[in-house]
């Protein structure tokens, strides 16, 4: 250490400049020192462009859009597990259900705070106003074709900056303002359903965002009523 601080001291300007030239690639490599340095502009004749400054400020660009895009990866890395924690918490209440009265509980009344959403419905078409082995407070009937009216072929649907529609979430559809609806399989003897996550945040949910912990959370429910309900698939 002592050794690397005798050497420093001994450095002059010839030393540096020797070295920058023998290293040209040193600032592009590391832009952050150029904010500690003053570097003035080149006297140029009227309407020459002073290269060596608009090098200097596209570094100095560059490393800012770095820091920005290095802040962001982080924020959604931390996102993601966050969400991924949420999910496996939820997996674990499902598992933990000792009645099928208590199963839908779970998703109807603790989902919402666990998962950080306002709403959470389940819905299962009908032709009559009950099916016959399903009779539970949470579960919300609809006509026949009304999973494929909202999902169409695909398995979910994510919509931002929207009016919650009350087919979908009842009398608290005016409070959603984005949703994920995702497809129910339960089993080929059974009506279609779909869970749908409602939240009053515009942008909660989008539909460029992922949908394989919403995705796998649904599977899960699926299986559980085919447990519950004791179907096959």
């Amino acid at each position: 250490m002592k050794e690397a601080a005798a050497m420093a001291k001994n450095l002059d300007d010839a030393d540096i400049i020797a070295y920058l030239k023998a290293n040209p690639e040193f600032l592009g490599a590391h832009p952050e020192i150029l904010e500690h340095l003053q570097v003035p502009g080149r006297q140029q004749g009227k309407g020459v462009v002073d290269f060596q400054q608009v090098l200097l400020e596209k570094l100095r660009a560059d490393k800012s859009h770095s820091q920005r895009a290095q802040r962001e990866l982080i924020e959604n890395v931390r996102a993601n597990m966050n969400n991924h924690n949420r999910i496996q918490t939820a997996v674990l209440m499902l598992l933990e259900a000792e009645s099928f009265e208590e199963f839908i509980e779970t998703i109807t009344q603790d989902f919402p705070t666990l998962l950080d959403v306002d709403t959470v419905n389940l819905i299962i078409e009908s032709t009559s106003k009950e099916i016959p082995f399903v009779n539970q407070s949470g579960i919300r009937f609809a006509r026949q074709g009304t999973v494929k009216k909202w999902l169409g072929p695909g398995d979910a649907l994510l919509q931002d900056n929207i009016s919650g529609h009350e087919e979908i979430f009842g009398p608290g559809a005016g409070l959603v303002k984005s949703h994920a609806l995702v497809r129910l399989e339960i089993s080929q003897n059974t009506p279609a359903g779909i869970i749908a996550f409602g939240s009053r945040d515009p942008e909660a949910f989008h539909p460029h965002h992922a949908v394989d912990q919403v995705g796998f959370l649904a599977q899960v429910v699926e299986r559980c009523f085919r447990i519950w309900l004791d179907v096959q698939i």
